[in-house]
C-alpha cells in the first residue's frame, strides 16, 4: 500500500481499534460471522466501508494524532484497500473527525480485525477519544458518478427509513438521482447500506474539489428541490461536510 501523510493515515487504523470494543466490532471479530440472510458470494466479492465519528475531549486532539504517530508502524496491513482521514469543516462542531477504512469483503475487515497486533492496543487506545461511533456498511449502486480523484470535501449524509419504507426511498431517489449526478461540482458519488441493518440504514457520501464547489452544490435549485422532499420519503436524515486531511491507498 502507497501511503500519503503516513502519520496521519495511521490515525484512521489507531481510531479503528479504538473502536473495536463496542458491539458491532466484536461480531466482526468473531470468526468473520456475517448476518444470516447475507450470502456468502456478498461476503467475498462486495467491497465493505468501516465509517466512523470521533470527538476529542477539550484540548486533545493534538495528543492523539501524537500517540497515533508514535504507534503508526504497527498499523500497515494488507487487507487495507485505503482509508481516508477527515476533519469536520466547522472545527466547533461535532462530530470532530470522520475516517473511513475501505476493505475488498467483509472477510478482509475480519481479517483485519483480527491482527494480534492491532489487538494489542485495544485497551490503550480507548483512552485517546471521548466518545465515537463505528458503522459497517456495504456498497451499493443507486448512484452512477464515480470520478476518480482525492478530492477535499466529503458530504456525508446519514439516513434511516421509516419502517417498511425502504424501497419507497429507494423508488424514490433512482428518480432524482440524475439530477443531483449531473451538476459538474460533484466528483463522485457513493451509496452504501448499514451490513447489519441498524441505525444509520444508509450512507450517502458526495466529494467535492473545494469548500467554494460545496457551497455552490448546496445553493442550486435541484439540490434544495431534493432537501424540501426528502424528508417526506425517510424517517431521518442528517448531512455533515468534512475536509480530507490524509488519504492513502
Amino acid at each position: 500500500m502507497n501511503l500519503k501523510c503516513t502519520n496521519l493515515s495511521l490515525i484512521i487504523l489507531i481510531t479503528f481499534v479504538a473502536l473495536t470494543g463496542c458491539e458491532k466490532a466484536e461480531r466482526m471479530m468473531m470468526d468473520g460471522t456475517s448476518p444470516a440472510d447475507t450470502p456468502a458470494s456478498e461476503m467475498e466479492a462486495i467491497p465493505m466501508k468501516l465509517v466512523w465519528f470521533i470527538n476529542f475531549p477539550e484540548g486533545g486532539k493534538a495528543a492523539y494524532d501524537d500517540w497515533v504517530a508514535s504507534n503508526a508502524e504497527t498499523f500497515q496491513a494488507e487487507e487495507l484497500v485505503r482509508s481516508r482521514i477527515y476533519d469536520n469543516l466547522d472545527p466547533e462542531k461535532r462530530p470532530h473527525r470522520y475516517v473511513e477504512l475501505e476493505f475488498e469483503s467483509f472477510l478482509d475487515a475480519a481479517t483485519y480485525m483480527n491482527r494480534p497486533e492491532i489487538a494489542a492496543l485495544l485497551q490503550d487506545a480507548t483512552n485517546h477519544v471521548s466518545d465515537q461511533t463505528l458503522h459497517t456498511f456495504i456498497r451499493r449502486s443507486d448512484y452512477s458518478k464515480d470520478a476518480e480523484g482525492d478530492w477535499k470535501i466529503k458530504h456525508v449524509d446519514l439516513i434511516n427509513y421509516p419502517l417498511g419504507g425502504k424501497q419507497t426511498y429507494l423508488d424514490w431517489v433512482a428518480s432524482v438521482s440524475p439530477a443531483l449526478i449531473e451538476p459538474p461540482q460533484v466528483k463522485a458519488i457513493e451509496t452504501y447500506d448499514n451490513y447489519y441493518g441498524e441505525s444509520p440504514h444508509r450512507l450517502v457520501t458526495k466529494e467535492f474539489e473545494s469548500v467554494a464547489a460545496s457551497d455552490a452544490y448546496l445553493s442550486l435549485d435541484v439540490r434544495k428541490a431534493f432537501d424540501a422532499e426528502i424528508g417526506k420519503h425517510v424517517h431521518s436524515r442528517v448531512m455533515y461536510r468534512f475536509a480530507l486531511i490524509s488519504d492513502s491507498r
